[in-house]
Protein backbone atom coordinates (compact mmCIF):
# COMPACT_ATOMS: atom_id res chain seq x y z
CA UNK A 1 0.00 0.00 0.00
CA UNK A 2 1.24 3.40 -1.17
CA UNK A 3 0.87 5.88 1.75
CA UNK A 4 1.92 9.27 -0.12
CA UNK A 5 2.39 10.42 -3.31
CA UNK A 6 5.41 12.82 -4.01
CA UNK A 7 5.14 14.28 -7.42
CA UNK A 8 8.22 16.50 -7.98
CA UNK A 9 8.99 18.86 -10.57
CA UNK A 10 12.13 20.04 -11.56
CA UNK A 11 12.29 23.35 -12.10
CA UNK A 12 14.48 26.31 -13.63
CA UNK A 13 13.53 29.43 -10.70
CA UNK A 14 12.65 27.25 -7.31
CA UNK A 15 11.05 30.80 -6.31
CA UNK A 16 9.16 31.70 -9.31
CA UNK A 17 7.52 28.38 -9.63
CA UNK A 18 7.04 28.83 -6.09
CA UNK A 19 5.12 32.14 -6.78
CA UNK A 20 2.87 30.38 -10.07
CA UNK A 21 1.65 27.59 -8.23
CA UNK A 22 0.84 29.57 -5.06
CA UNK A 23 -1.24 31.54 -7.11
CA UNK A 24 -2.31 28.62 -9.26
CA UNK A 25 -3.30 26.64 -6.04
CA UNK A 26 -4.59 29.25 -4.02
CA UNK A 27 -2.43 28.50 -0.76
CA UNK A 28 1.00 29.06 0.33
CA UNK A 29 3.59 26.08 0.31
CA UNK A 30 3.81 23.85 3.39
CA UNK A 31 7.32 23.88 3.00
CA UNK A 32 9.88 26.48 1.37
CA UNK A 33 13.72 25.91 2.35
CA UNK A 34 16.87 25.96 -0.72
CA UNK A 35 16.11 23.36 -2.53
CA UNK A 36 12.55 22.26 -2.04
CA UNK A 37 8.74 24.07 -2.05
CA UNK A 38 5.93 21.58 -1.15
CA UNK A 39 2.87 22.44 -1.95
CA UNK A 40 -0.02 19.72 0.13
CA UNK A 41 -2.55 18.76 -2.71
CA UNK A 42 -4.39 16.45 -0.47
CA UNK A 43 -3.83 14.46 2.79
CA UNK A 44 -2.18 12.06 0.62
CA UNK A 45 -0.72 13.86 -2.62
CA UNK A 46 2.33 16.59 -2.35
CA UNK A 47 3.79 19.00 -5.02
CA UNK A 48 7.41 19.34 -4.85
CA UNK A 49 9.59 22.08 -6.55
CA UNK A 50 13.00 20.97 -6.84
CA UNK A 51 15.70 22.76 -8.84
CA UNK A 52 17.74 21.39 -11.83
CA UNK A 53 20.59 21.96 -10.29
CA UNK A 54 19.62 20.72 -6.91
CA UNK A 55 18.67 17.57 -8.38
CA UNK A 56 21.64 17.38 -10.32
CA UNK A 57 24.11 17.71 -7.75
CA UNK A 58 21.97 14.41 -5.82
CA UNK A 59 21.83 12.66 -9.05
CA UNK A 60 24.98 13.22 -10.96
CA UNK A 61 24.60 10.07 -13.34
CA UNK A 62 20.92 11.81 -14.32
CA UNK A 63 20.89 13.31 -17.54
CA UNK A 64 20.65 16.99 -17.07
CA UNK A 65 16.97 18.09 -17.20
CA UNK A 66 18.61 21.71 -17.83
CA UNK A 67 18.94 20.63 -21.60
CA UNK A 68 15.37 19.81 -22.02
CA UNK A 69 14.04 23.44 -21.31
CA UNK A 70 10.91 23.88 -22.36
CA UNK A 71 10.29 20.47 -23.63
CA UNK A 72 7.11 19.17 -21.99
CA UNK A 73 8.37 16.29 -19.58
CA UNK A 74 5.33 15.50 -17.34
CA UNK A 75 2.00 16.28 -16.96
CA UNK A 76 0.24 17.17 -13.58
CA UNK A 77 -3.44 15.90 -13.97
CA UNK A 78 -5.44 17.89 -11.30
CA UNK A 79 -8.99 16.96 -10.07
CA UNK A 80 -10.11 19.95 -8.53
CA UNK A 81 -14.36 21.70 -8.25
CA UNK A 82 -14.01 23.87 -10.81
CA UNK A 83 -11.35 23.38 -13.43
CA UNK A 84 -12.21 26.83 -15.37
CA UNK A 85 -11.03 28.81 -12.07
CA UNK A 86 -8.04 26.96 -11.89
CA UNK A 87 -7.04 27.45 -15.67
CA UNK A 88 -7.58 31.03 -15.54
CA UNK A 89 -5.26 31.71 -12.83
CA UNK A 90 -3.02 29.51 -14.36
CA UNK A 91 -2.93 31.71 -17.19
CA UNK A 92 -2.93 34.99 -14.97
CA UNK A 93 0.13 33.98 -13.33
CA UNK A 94 1.64 33.08 -17.30
CA UNK A 95 1.26 29.98 -17.78
CA UNK A 96 0.76 29.15 -21.81
CA UNK A 97 -2.28 27.76 -22.80
CA UNK A 98 -2.66 24.54 -24.72
CA UNK A 99 -6.44 23.73 -24.89
CA UNK A 100 -9.46 25.56 -22.74
CA UNK A 101 -11.75 23.33 -20.82
CA UNK A 102 -13.68 21.52 -22.57
CA UNK A 103 -15.67 17.93 -22.69
CA UNK A 104 -13.03 15.04 -23.14
CA UNK A 105 -14.17 11.27 -23.99
CA UNK A 106 -13.31 9.60 -21.25
CA UNK A 107 -15.86 11.60 -18.89
CA UNK A 108 -14.20 14.37 -18.04
CA UNK A 109 -14.21 18.49 -18.73
CA UNK A 110 -10.41 19.28 -18.71
CA UNK A 111 -7.95 22.03 -19.91
CA UNK A 112 -4.40 22.14 -20.58
CA UNK A 113 -1.98 24.48 -20.40
CA UNK A 114 2.36 24.54 -19.70
CA UNK A 115 3.68 25.98 -16.57
CA UNK A 116 7.07 28.30 -16.93
CA UNK A 117 9.32 25.06 -17.03
CA UNK A 118 7.33 23.18 -19.80
CA UNK A 119 5.40 20.86 -17.75
CA UNK A 120 1.76 19.98 -18.33
CA UNK A 121 -1.30 21.18 -16.26
CA UNK A 122 -4.23 19.98 -16.28
CA UNK A 123 -7.75 21.10 -14.52
CA UNK A 124 -10.28 18.08 -15.03
CA UNK A 125 -14.01 17.60 -12.83
CA UNK A 126 -16.21 14.43 -14.31
CA UNK A 127 -18.44 15.75 -16.57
Amino acid sequence: MINKINIILYVGDQAKSREFYAIILGKAPRLDVPGMTEFELSDTCILGLMPEKGIKRLLPAMPDPETAGGIPRAEVYLTVPDPEVYHVRALAAGARELSPVQPRDWGHKASYCLDRDGHVLAFAAPL
